[in-house]
């Protein structure tokens, strides 16, 4: 079912905040930044849920998420360009930057065919992935999933609010093992995390 521009705006909101945060915005704040009601962005969030782009837990708090099979246009590519939706760290961890460029691969390429999916690109700053030939300035295209295998390349939100880029595996403990590929960075350690997508590919312009 197709999506009117308000709610592809409040999908939007919602996916960001989630990306960027880990926890989707309140009713309230969607309200105040669209510039409508409360009652107009409720209406709106009911019809993406019937829709299926949405999916919530009526008894829990800002439980609003993507579902993960639903993609919107600007997460769709046909072998031209990407949506270009921020940086992430490939060094210490930094805070996700929202951007509403698009990656035109049209100027590495040109026109090629590709399978369509929910993917997006990023921008590489820091050397920790150097070893596995991902450096500084690089873009990373990134397959939107929640899950990952051990050894696959992920783009992950820390339980301190911030993104990062490196390789994960997770520990006979249970904890959360993301290791760069550059010995001058440690491993971080953590008891979870939320896997926002996995990277497969990486463009550099020379």
């Amino acid at each position: 079912m197709s999506l009117t521009p308000k709610q592809i705006a409040i999908f939007r909101l919602i996916r960001d905040a989630r990306m960027s945060h880990g926890i989707s915005p309140t009713m309230q704040e969607l309200a105040d930044e669209l510039g409508v009601s409360k009652v107009t962005v409720f209406e709106h969030v009911e019809a993406l849920v019937r829709k299926g782009a949405l999916t919530r837990d009526k008894n829990k708090a800002r439980s609003l998420s993507i579902a993960e099979d639903y993609v919107l246009p600007d997460e769709m590519h046909d072998g031209v360009s990407f949506p270009l939706v921020g940086r992430i760290a490939a060094g210490y961890p930094i805070e996700r930057m929202q951007d509403d460029e698009s990656l035109d691969l049209s100027s590495f390429f040109g026109p090629t065919t590709g399978s369509v999916g929910a993917t997006f690109a990023l921008q590489v700053e820091g050397d920790s992935m150097q070893d596995e030939g991902i450096f500084s300035g690089d873009y990373v295209i990134v397959e939107r999933r929640q899950t990952a295998r051990n050894g696959e390349r992920v783009v992950a939100l820390l339980p301190e609010g911030e993104t990062t880029l490196k390789t994960f595996y997770k520990e006979k403990d249970g904890r959360i093992r993301l290791q760069p590929a550059n010995e001058a960075f440690d491993p971080i350690i953590v008891d979870h995390c939320q896997v926002q997508g996995v990277v497969i590919g990486v463009l550099r312009r020379y």
